[in-house]
């Protein structure tokens, strides 16, 4: 008997990566728009930078969608009934997020303070369920890597 997916699941099934309508269906309708809202803001913002990959890690992991140019700017993880975006804060990118401290929502600082910092950077994992987080995610991207100007 198989065991119905519990919320934040990974989508395991490793035939394939998943398309849009797979992803839409496992993370919801309304996480999709944060999913579509942010792929696009990336597509605009650094046009032609980056050539999203979808990764396998595993039956635990599942799938991932990786932005990444020589460094990872950002990974999509399409989890059931959820959706989440891991940063990775380098050196200097910990030292930019410390110089703004206070002018992050409280929930991002404690998120951030309780992710582990390993040799090659902090891993943020931060769930997208509002406006206000894209947004926030959106801030932190820029901040780690400014868009190439345009024109």
């Amino acid at each position: 008997m198989e065991q119905s997916p519990q919320i934040g699941d990974r989508i395991a099934n490793k035939s394939a990566p998943p398309d849009d309508g797979a992803v839409r269906a496992w993370i919801g309708p309304e996480a999709f728009e944060h999913w579509a809202e942010l792929q696009s803001w990336i597509e605009a913002s650094y046009p032609g930078v980056f050539a999203p990959e979808w990764l396998y890690g595993g039956q635990k992991r599942g799938w991932s969608l990786r932005y990444k140019k020589t460094r990872a700017f950002c990974t999509f993880l399409p989890e059931y009934r959820r959706f989440s975006v891991v940063v990775v804060f380098g050196t200097a990118e910990r030292e930019n997020f410390e110089a703004r401290r206070y002018s992050w929502r409280s929930q991002l600082v404690k998120l951030y303070d309780e992710t582990r910092t390993y040799h090659d950077g902090k891993f943020l994992t931060a769930p997208i369920a509002s406006a206000d987080d894209r947004h926030e995610v959106m801030e932190l991207l820029t901040m780690k890597r400014p868009p190439p100007s345009q024109g």
